[in-house]
C-alpha cells in the first residue's frame, strides 16, 4: 500500500520489479490511487487495486471496507510502504486478523538532523528504495536491487509522433517545476539552459509539466524554437510515460518526473535547492554526479527541509549557485 504522492509511488516501482523477478511464485497486489495504475502495467504477477477515497474507501468506515475488499483477495502479508494514518488502520486490521505485516521506517529523526539549522548532521541517509527493501525483508522476502531491470522502450503511437516528429534527434526531457518554489531552478536560468540545448539542432527538447500556469510558462520557454516542444496538456498520462521511456535523458527538479524517468531506466539529471539527495530521495540507480546541488559554502543551512516546504529567509536564490553551463554540460555528457 502506497497512496501518494506521485514521486513516492514511482519510487516503489523499481523495488516491485525486482521483487517479482526474484520471487516469481509470489503475487503482489498494489493498493494505490487509480491515476498511478499505469506505473505498474507490464509487471508480471502484479495486480492493481484502486483506492477510492471519494466514495467506497472514504473515511474510517471506508477503510474498514478497504480491509474487507483486500481480505477477500486472500492476502497473506501486508506491506505498508506509506506508514500514514490510513495505511496504519488497514495494517492494524490485517495484524489483528493474524496476518504478517511490516511498515516502512521513514527515518524522521535522521532527516530532522540532516535538515536542522544548528548542529546539522550532514551525511547520506538510507534511501527510500533501501527502506522499501527492508519492509519486504521483515516479511521474509529477499530483494536485491544491484542489477535492476527496466521495461523496454514503448512504441510511440501516431498521436505522439505527430506531436514530436519522427526524426533521429536526441530527445531531452525537461521538467522544470516542482511542488514548492524552493525546489525550482530560477526561470531565467532555465530559459538559458533551454536556449543553449536548443542551439544544437540535433537535440529535441520536450517540456513536461501540468496545469495552466505551468503550460503558459512552458510555452514561453519554447517560443521561436522549432526543436523545443511543449508536451504538457497535449497527451494522456500513459502516453507521457511512453514518451519518457524513449528519452535519452531527463532534466528534472527534485520532483515526480525525476522518479518516473528513473523507474523507466532513463538517465536523470536532477537540480537541488532547499532539498538534497542525502535525504534518500535521489532517483533510482542514478550516480551522485547526476545530482547538481546548490552551493553549501554560500548556503550552509542546506538542506533546509526534506520536501522543500520550509522557507528560510535569505535562501531564495540558493539555486542560482548551480551554473547554467554546468547544467548544460552535464545533460550533454
Amino acid at each position: 500500500m502506497r497512496l501518494s504522492a506521485m514521486g513516492d509511488v514511482a519510487m516503489t516501482v523499481p523495488v516491485l520489479r525486482a521483487f517479482v523477478q526474484q520471487n516469481p511464485e509470489i503475487k503482489i497486489t498494489v493498493v494505490s490511487r487509480p491515476f498511478f495504475k499505469p506505473f505498474f502495467e507490464g509487471i508480471p504477477n502484479l495486480s492493481f487495486f484502486a483506492f477510492d477515497d471519494k466514495q467506497r474507501h472514504k473515511g474510517f468506515l471506508g477503510l474498514l471496507r478497504l480491509f474487507q475488499d483486500l481480505k477477500a483477495l486472500e492476502i497473506d502479508d501486508f506491506a505498508d510502504l506509506h506508514n500514514v494514518l490510513r495505511s496504519k488502520v488497514v495494517r492494524s486490521l490485517f495484524a489483528l486478523s493474524g496476518k504478517k505485516t511490516a511498515s516502512v521506517d521513514k527515518g524522521r529523526e535522521e532527516k530532522t538532523a540532516l535538515t536542522r539549522s544548528e548542529n546539522k548532521i550532514f551525511k547520506p541517509l538510507t534511501t527510500m528504495f533501501e527502506r522499501h527493501v527492508k519492509v519486504f525483508s521483515e516479511l521474509g522476502f529477499a530483494v536485491d536491487l544491484s542489477n535492476p531491470i527496466f521495461p523496454e522502450k514503448a512504441i510511440l503511437d501516431p498521436e505522439i509522433l505527430k506531436l514530436i516528429g519522427e526524426n533521429n534527434q536526441k530527445l531531452i526531457g525537461i521538467a522544470p517545476f516542482a511542488q514548492y518554489d524552493s525546489k525550482v531552478y530560477p526561470l531565467d536560468l532555465m530559459q538559458e539552459v533551454i536556449n543553449q540545448l536548443a542551439s544544437t539542432k540535433t537535440n529535441k527538447i520536450l517540456l513536461f509539466g501540468g496545469g495552466n500556469k505551468e503550460i503558459e510558462l512552458l510555452n514561453s520557454f519554447s517560443k521561436g524554437k522549432d526543436n523545443v516542444i511543449v508536451v504538457a496538456g497535449k497527451i494522456k498520462f500513459q502516453q507521457e510515460l511512453h514518451l519518457i521511456s524513449n528519452l535519452d535523458v531527463m532534466l528534472s527538479m527534485d520532483s515526480g518526473n525525476a522518479h518516473i524517468a528513473a523507474m523507466l531506466g532513463i538517465k536523470v539529471i536532477t537540480l537541488w535547492g532547499a532539498t538534497h539527495p542525502f535525504a534518500g530521495f535521489s532517483p533510482f540507480n542514478q550516480p551522485l554526479e547526476n545530482a547538481l546541488v546548490s552551493d553549501r559554502n554560500l548556503f550552509p543551512k542546506l538542506p533546509t527541509s526534506v520536501y522543500g516546504n520550509k522557507i528560510i529567509e535569505g535562501y531564495e536564490d540558493a539555486m542560482r549557485t548551480i551554473p547554467v553551463d554546468k547544467v548544460v554540460s552535464t545533460v550533454l555528457s
